[in-house]
């Protein structure tokens, strides 16, 4: 597990039922490419946030998947409709096996 990872998700609290809201995410992550060496000479493993994914009631919005050369500390920004109150669910899985969540709920306001 990558070390220092914080997902971080700017999304409204309330919105209109069938209203587009804008969400942004960002996850702060090194993102090892696995060709650096450390100080005693031996490679670093790589470790890269290669997928993104979020959902709204089990129901998916987005799926993002990443290649090896993204950057560090990837950030998203996208619109979604919120049909009903519930969840969003933010995921995002590392090379490593790590995955990493965030949960926001929205009301309808």
């Amino acid at each position: 597990m990558a070390e220092g990872v914080k997902p971080r998700v700017k999304a409204p609290k309330k919105a209109s039922a069938g209203e587009a809201v804008t969400i942004k995410t960002l996850i702060s992550h090194q993102m090892e490419s696995g060709q650096r060496k450390n100080k005693d000479g031996s490679i670093i493993p790589r470790s890269i946030i290669n997928r993104f994914t979020c959902e709204f009631n089990g129901k998916s919005v987005i799926e993002v998947v990443m290649e090896a050369a993204i950057s560090t500390n990837p950030y998203f920004e996208f619109e979604a409709v919120i049909p009903e109150a519930g969840d969003m669910v933010f995921t995002w899985y590392d090379d490593d096996g790590s995955v990493y969540t965030e949960t926001k709920s929205v009301a309808i306001s």
